[in-house]
């Protein structure tokens, strides 16, 4: 990694959460910030297929024109590449100077090996001025996330900034319990509820320097632990715990709203508490020019939101990532298509599940 540093580094912010806790909708919102400008966006999303990005206009070699004339790109390999080779392609003129660049953990990674690298590479370290760390926490989903993953409670800790994402949608009781159990993992850390709109562009960009000096012993610890290991090829992924995985399913033809409904009702009770995150875009019948986008997170599903279109260049198709610990995928594949009235060897089909109540448990059959 070889590139000439200029004079004013590149402020870089930190965007992390678990999987599901709205970091993409708050990144969407800062970007159509008219304040907002000369801004990179690095994305790295876990599963094959990325879908959270609909606002996509043109895409080239790797970088993404957002509808905001911000630029985005995913990672493809070690994260330390891509930012060096976005540092080259404004120093050789292919992209316009920016004068920041937001990166974007996938909702399974462990922050602090990448806060390790920004800070320890010494090329990095001149190239970018790491301003700060935005934590995304989910109000719904958060205490069973910070009680069951180290992930979550290290993107808590390492926070300058918590936002709480969902209150409105969460009982008090338990928000203001989650807000005790964040402010035990990091007590300087200022909160900042996106439904109340305090989460914006001015309250967040710029929140740091993120100094080490000033977290918590164990982030310190953590940091050490990591230091010296910036070099290793997709380090900051190795916390996943090894049972969650991630499949995906793709339909070209459309399928109906109602079948998808049954679906995803279907999946939540046959998965219980393992299902992490569903996401995607549906291509259905009742609509076939507005794809769907979903969004679910441990069996909680927010109401779809029908694009106007299409995005530029992607094919009428249904997408969907499926997220979760010890997943049958068999299983998952087959409900898919029982709802759609696909025909699978030895799996039952539509009517066959919504007749037996007790196939799919919490399978309430809302399409029979």
């Amino acid at each position: 990694m070889a590139f000439h540093v200029s004079a004013e580094p590149v402020r870089l912010t930190l965007l992390t959460g678990f999987l599901g806790a709205g970091k993409t909708t708050l990144l969407n919102r800062l970007l159509a910030d008219p304040a907002v400008t000369d801004t990179g966006v690095i994305v790295n999303e876990f599963g094959a297929v990325g879908v959270d990005h609909l606002l996509v206009e043109s895409a080239s070699d790797g970088l993404i024109e957002l509808s905001g004339g911000c630029l985005c790109c995913s990672v493809r390999g070690d994260l330390a590449d891509t930012l060096a080779d976005l540092v080259d392609r404004m120093q050789t003129g292919r992209i316009a100077p920016l004068k920041r660049v937001v990166v974007e953990t996938t909702g399974l990674a462990d922050p602090t090996p990448i806060l390790a690298l920004l800070i320890g590479h010494p090329a990095l370290a001149r190239a970018y001025a790491l301003d700060g760390v935005v934590t995304v926490v989910d109000a719904l989903a958060g205490p069973a996330n910070l009680a069951e993953h180290v992930e979550a409670r290290r993107q808590a800790a390492v926070a300058d900034r918590i936002v709480l994402t969902k209150t409105d949608l969460a009982d008090a009781g338990a928000a203001d319990r989650l807000r005790g159990a964040l402010r035990d993992l990091n007590p300087g850390a200022p909160m900042l509820d996106a439904a109340k709109g305090e989460a914006a562009a001015d309250t967040l960009f710029g929140c740091g320097p993120f100094d080490p000096n000033a977290k918590s012993t164990d982030v310190r610890a953590w940091l050490r632990e990591e230091g010296g290991q910036h070099d290793h090829p997709h380090h900051h992924h190795r916390h996943h715990a090894p049972d969650i995985g991630s499949l995906v399913i793709e339909r070209r033809e459309p399928i109906g709203e109602r079948d998808l409904r049954g679906f995803m009702e279907a999946l939540a009770g046959a998965a219980g508490p393992g299902l992490l995150r569903v996401k995607g875009i549906a291509h259905v019948r009742e609509a076939v020019e507005r794809p769907l986008v979903l969004h679910g997170v441990r069996g909680f599903f927010h109401p779809p939101a029908r694009l106007g279109a299409w995005p530029d260049g992607m094919e009428p198709a249904t997408r969907l990532v499926v997220i979760g610990e010890g997943l049958d995928e068999r299983r998952v594949r087959d409900l898919f298509a029982a709802f759609i009235g696909e025909p699978r060897i030895d799996a039952p089909d539509r009517q066959a599940l919504i007749d037996n109540p007790l196939a799919v448990p919490g399978f309430r059959s809302l399409t029979g």
